[in-house]
Parts: structure tokens; sequence; C-alpha cells
């Protein structure tokens, strides 16, 4: 992970993690349009809408400068296009983050969520030196899960008819990791 703080980019081998702009819209529109995307997560409504995608864009980049959250566009580093998005939430509070991430439907398995999941557990510890970082999944997205595993991610709970999606309630199952660093310091000490 290479992060660029001057123009808000994330590289990793693959791919460029950088703030959406408002001509990204309309592929948000597209890749989140989708039914398949909808029911794998929380908050992206179906059917979802080019205002949908203006209204969440606008308020990035304010939220990235006030480190409340890092919303970023997960896009090819060769040709640009837009896969995904990945977001950290920054709970200076408890001094951890959440997670989120979606990809396109016709970009699923091809490892780009596990790249940039890594890449962003990376951003939370050595740029913003997060003690800890989060995940939820439903429980019937077993896919976000195996991404947290490769990633380092521990099972910490499940919850059980945690969420209401469609009417019917959802489990979620909860996954975390601790800044590596911080443990190693901790062993070092005793």
């Amino acid at each position: 992970m290479n992060f660029d703080k001057e123009n808000y980019k994330i590289y990793t081998d693959r791919l460029e993690l950088r703030l959406f702009n408002k001509q990204d819209a309309e592929m948000v529109k597209e890749l989140c349009n989708n039914i398949n995307i909808y029911r794998t997560t929380l908050y992206i409504p179906y059917p979802y809408t080019l205002n949908d995608a203006l209204v969440w864009i606008e308020r990035h980049k304010k939220n990235f400068d006030e480190d409340r959250s890092y919303e970023l566009a997960i896009t090819d580093k060769e040709n640009g296009d837009l896969l995904g998005a990945i977001s950290l939430s920054n709970n200076r509070q408890f001094n951890n983050g959440e997670i989120a991430y979606w990809i396109g439907e016709k970009y699923w398995g091809k490892g780009y969520g596990t790249e940039a999941a890594k890449a962003i557990i990376d951003f939370a510890f050595k740029e913003k030196k997060l003690h800890k970082v989060f995940a939820r999944y439903f429980k019937s997205n077993p896919a976000s899960g195996k991404i947290m595993k490769k990633i380092g991610m521990k099972q910490e709970g499940l919850l059980k008819d945690q969420v209401i999606k469609d009417g019917k309630y959802e489990d979620l199952f909860y996954y975390g990791i601790i800044n590596p660093e911080e443990v190693d310091e901790e062993l070092t000490s005793r």
C-alpha cells in the first residue's frame, strides 16, 4: 500500500483507491442499481438513482478532511475503470473504525475486494494509527466474510436478527482485527 496524502489516493498492485467525483455518479448508479448489490449491503437502496449517487459522493471530501470517514472509489490502476467502493469510519473516541465495501457484480471473484480491503486496513493502522478495525456482514453473504478472513480479521460475534432487510430479520457476523504493530509492542514490553 502506498498512500498519496496530497491527492487522497492509495495505490496497490492493481488498484487505485481515490476520492469519488461527480463524474463517477453515473457509473456508481449503474453498478449499485443491482438487486444483488442491494441484497448484500446494509445501506444501499434499490432502485439506486443518480441522485442517490450524487448525494452520497457530495460529502466524501469533507468527511476525509475532517477525519470522520474515508470513502474511496476502487478503480483499476491500468484503465481507470470504477470497480466498487470501500470506506473506513474513524471513531476517535474509541480509536477504531469500521470498514465496508461493495464491488460491482461484473467484477466479483477477481480479488478486487480483498486487495482494496488489505490496503484500507494498512491505511487505518499505518496512516491513521487506529487500534482496531472491524467489519460486519449478513449471514446470507458469506463472500464478504471470506474477504474479512483473507485480510486477517477474526470473527468476534454473531448478532442474531440484528437488522431488518426486505421485511426479514438478518443475522450479522462481526469481525475485527487489532493493529499488529500495537500487539507486537505489547508483547515486547512484557
